[in-house]
């Protein structure tokens, strides 16, 4: 290493991890991120203004109330009311409370009886367990929430149409949403028309809920934070054994030998994270790697003290540009917000 975590007394480092989760855990973990664990339909405020808010919210406590109908017999999903399990797309930009409404129809359906992951989470499920396991995994509940519905990659898009198809088949409820760029928002349309033509042959069963809005936390899309000066981070964090200190380019070369479906047990037990030496990532599958760890962070609302240049060109133009581009203003936001955090600790 470059700059180890040994050198920084009390912290740990990510380096030095290699979990291997089990199989139970994959599956335990598919619950609403903790930043959504309390919230339900009562917590979430329509905005009079944008009438379709309140809309969504009634069709939805209307399916939660549908899905309560769904009863499992002969190992087998089966209806006691008339008709397909409802299978509902939410369709927004950022900060509408797309989000907040599917934890909300999760936490209404019950534990036990929902999965909520997002598009990633669900890819590396499939990855690490198998198509047909999580298949026959996820059947064996009355819900499975997908949030953040990637469209940027064929191959993931068409194994995940294939696996909400046969979900579906078997009685399975559905319900997802997908994201939006920064520079479509206030367009006519979001998603849904992409969204529809992706899954195909489902595209019939799902019904399109519009969610208008202006984002409620007013955020940039994307920040432009300049990094901490190394030393910084490493005395900030330096006698505490819940937070981990690593070289960046370090721990970009250990994730390649990490599944990703591992990164979220990467994390345990850590409470903040620093990297020093942080610097613009050049190869896309490394970066694809980062942005899956940075949406594992943000699931755990754990706070992260940037070195280096921080987030300032962290992805090339190219890079957000390109047919990735979501994933990459994603992680954007979500580390400027993780960074703020951690700032605030120094």
């Amino acid at each position: 290493m470059t700059d180890s975590a040994a050198a920084v007394r009390g912290a740990g480092s990510l380096v030095g991890r290699n979990p291997a989760p089990p199989p139970q855990r994959l599956l335990a973990e598919l619950v609403p991120p903790r930043h959504f664990a309390a919230e339900t339909f009562d917590t979430y405020r329509p905005d009079p203004e944008h009438p379709s808010q309140a809309a969504a919210l009634h069709r939805l406590r209307e399916a939660a109330e549908t899905v309560g109908g769904i009863d499992r017999g002969n190992g087998w999903l089966r209806r006691r009311r008339r008709g397909r399990p409802p299978a509902l797309y939410l369709d927004g930009g950022f900060g509408v409370g797309k989000t907040h409404l599917l934890a909300a129809l999760a936490h209404a359906v019950g534990r036990e009886g929902t999965a909520y992951g997002t598009f990633v989470e669900y890819t590396n499920l499939v990855g690490a367990l198998g198509f047909r396991a999580t298949v026959e995994a996820l059947a064996a509940h009355r819900l499975v929430c997908m949030d953040e519905f990637e469209l940027d990659d064929p191959g993931d898009t068409v194994l995940m149409s294939r696996l909400l198809r046969e979900l579906a088949d078997r009685g399975v409820a559905l319900a997802a949403t997908s994201n939006t760029l920064p520079e479509s928002l206030g367009e006519g349309r979001f998603a849904a028309e992409d969204f529809l033509r992706e899954i195909q042959a489902l595209a019939e069963r799902f019904e399109v809920l519009r969610i208008d809005g202006d984002d409620y936390r007013h955020r940039r899309p994307v920040t432009d934070r300049t990094g901490l000066p190394d030393e910084a981070v490493r005395a900030a964090l330096a006698g505490r054994d819940d937070a981990t200190v690593d070289d960046f380019g370090d721990l970009l070369e250990h994730l390649a030998h990490v599944h990703p479906s591992r990164y979220g047990a990467l994390l345990d037990g850590v409470a903040v994270v620093g990297l020093t030496g942080v610097r613009p990532v050049l190869r896309q599958d490394v970066a694809l790697r980062l942005v899956v760890l940075v949406d594992r962070l943000y699931d755990r609302d754990v706070p992260v003290l940037l070195g280096g240049s921080g987030e300032r060109g962290l992805f090339s133009a190219e890079m957000l540009h390109g047919g990735y581009r979501k994933k990459y203003y994603r992680a954007l936001s979500r580390l400027g917000a993780l960074a703020a955090d951690g700032a605030a600790i120094v």
